[in-house]
């Protein structure tokens, strides 16, 4: 292309190419490239020719080349299409008509911060360096599948809008980035996909606004993220899926305002998690799923999730803060599996690991009563003597109280109506409290029981005793038996 045939914005951009030099167009640091169309041919510069300098562009002995413009119109479509360019890119809040398309091409570096497009396609690009979108809008959606990146890629503060709702507004599937997909304060309506994408270093999305027209907002199954994935403070209006993905830092949900009223709004069944931060804020607003999940630190306050959770096979080593039982207990009740036993024993370990033997009890004493709410009739009948009695082995000093009371009563009506001797010759002194204890105790005899025998109702408060003696005797085998047997 010959340098007469270009415009007089096109001339500068083109002595300065060779030396890397930047041109800008701005008439204000603060101008918004939304309102580029406007801009006359002072400032508009054809596709075609940036297309030309990139490929065959004029070179200086001794310069370094590169592409640096700021607040121009770009006309017509910048097909790079498998471009292999070795000179930096920076175009800058500039307003392009048609969607740039780079798909497959190698570039060293890539800067479109602050410009408006109507969309980008960046599907299998190569970039060495950093690729930067930060405060871009976009009309369209971002096509980055496949894409490698070996810095970061920057989209804080952009705004992504996908005009048809069947399509996401960013596609990073199968995407890998050395460094960090740093996204404070994004805007998205429309779906985010980073489903098996590869992030070296962590996700920021603190304080962004994902508001999809439909119900997924950030769908990113099978992620690795070898650093921390942080949506704090943001504003989520649509369901987050991380089913099987591995985040070897932090999930931080810290104050998340994340509502998929009626559905599950969090999806992170069988994900492997370093610590996973879900506090303060307003309550979520939907289902959280976490079947099959492991994390390392589970940072949970219970005012934080909603009414209906899934906790099934979740595995987990600590539990912060440490909150009593009572504030814990509830959101087991809460589980839409119905009675799940292991997420009891998890919340069992988790107190015993920080040696709170009396919340690790009350945690097992839930679980008996849960349970006893799934048995048949008899089985219910039979739990809930073990839990008068004896709490399910877990409160043994009832036992205790049962026995004195009853020896208390026993021994009383006894004591003021004695029964008569079966053989008054051979019949020992009579003793109402250890008549009393002979009818209580099945497995002991002080000669009392068999030497005398009562009359009438006092018959009958024979029998009571002897019966109460075998059900204390029963569920305290059985309470021993389980508190041995625990794990």
């Amino acid at each position: 292309m010959e340098i007469n045939d270009l415009t007089a914005a096109e001339q500068r951009v083109w002595r300065a190419f060779p030396r890397g030099a930047s041109v800008d167009f701005r008439t204000a640091p603060d101008e918004d490239a939304e309102d580029g169309a406007c801009w006359g041919p002072g400032r508009t510069l054809r596709a075609s020719v940036l297309k030309a300098l990139l490929v065959s562009g004029p070179e200086e002995e001794g310069e370094v080349p590169a592409l640096r413009v700021s607040g121009a119109r770009i006309t017509g479509p910048l097909d790079l299409t498998h471009a292999v360019l070795d000179t930096p890119v920076r175009l800058s809040h500039c307003h392009f008509t048609d969607p740039p398309d780079l798909y497959g091409a190698q570039l060293r570096r890539l800067s479109l911060r602050g410009s408006s497009l109507p969309a980008l396609d960046l599907g299998g690009v190569r970039v060495e360096g950093l690729l930067q979108l930060s405060e871009c809008r976009m009309r369209g959606r971002i096509q980055l599948v496949g894409a490698q990146i070996g810095g970061a890629l920057f989209l804080a503060r952009a705004s992504l809008t996908s005009p048809d709702p069947a399509k996401p507004a960013l596609r990073l599937n199968q995407a890998t980035i050395g460094e960090d997909l740093w996204a404070p304060g994004l805007r998205a309506t429309g779906e985010i996909r980073l489903n098996g994408a590869t992030i070296g270093g962590g996700i920021d999305l603190s304080e962004a606004r994902l508001e999809p027209p439909a119900g997924l907002a950030l769908d990113a199954q099978k992620v690795t993220v070898d650093g921390d994935l942080v949506v704090k403070r943001a504003r989520v209006r649509g369901w987050i899926g991380l089913r099987g993905a591995r985040i070897t830092g932090r999930l931080d949900l810290s104050y998340i305002d994340l509502a998929h009223p009626g559905d599950t709004v969090l999806r992170a069944a069988s994900a492997v998690i370093g610590q996973l931060w879900l506090r303060a804020g307003p309550p979520v607003d939907g289902r959280v799923s976490l079947r099959h999940t492991q994390v390392d630190v589970l940072f949970l306050e219970p005012d934080k999730l909603p009414g209906t959770v899934h906790l099934e096979s979740l595995v987990y080593t600590s539990l912060i803060p440490n909150e009593p039982a009572a504030r814990r207990l509830p959101l087991l009740e809460r589980d839409g599996d119905g009675y799940v036993p292991y997420a009891y024993e998890q919340l069992t370990a988790a107190y015993r690991r920080i040696g709170d033997e009396d919340a690790a009890r009350r945690v097992q004493l839930a679980k008996q009563r849960r349970r006893r709410t799934t048995l048949s009739w008899y089985g219910r009948a039979w739990g809930t003597v073990q839990d008068i009695t004896v709490g399910y082995g877990f409160r043994p000093l009832r036992a205790g109280g049962w026995l004195l009371s009853l020896v208390a009563v026993g021994s009383l009506v006894f004591g003021l109506h004695p029964p008569r001797p079966l053989k008054p010759a051979e019949a020992p002194g009579f003793d109402p409290v250890f008549y009393t204890l002979d009818l209580l105790l099945p497995v002991i005899s002080f000669g009392q029981e068999s030497a005398f025998t009562p009359d009438g109702w006092y018959q009958k408060l024979s029998y009571v005793l002897v019966l109460a003696g075998w059900v204390l005797a029963s569920t305290v085998v059985a309470g021993v038996a389980r508190i041995v047997n625990r794990p």
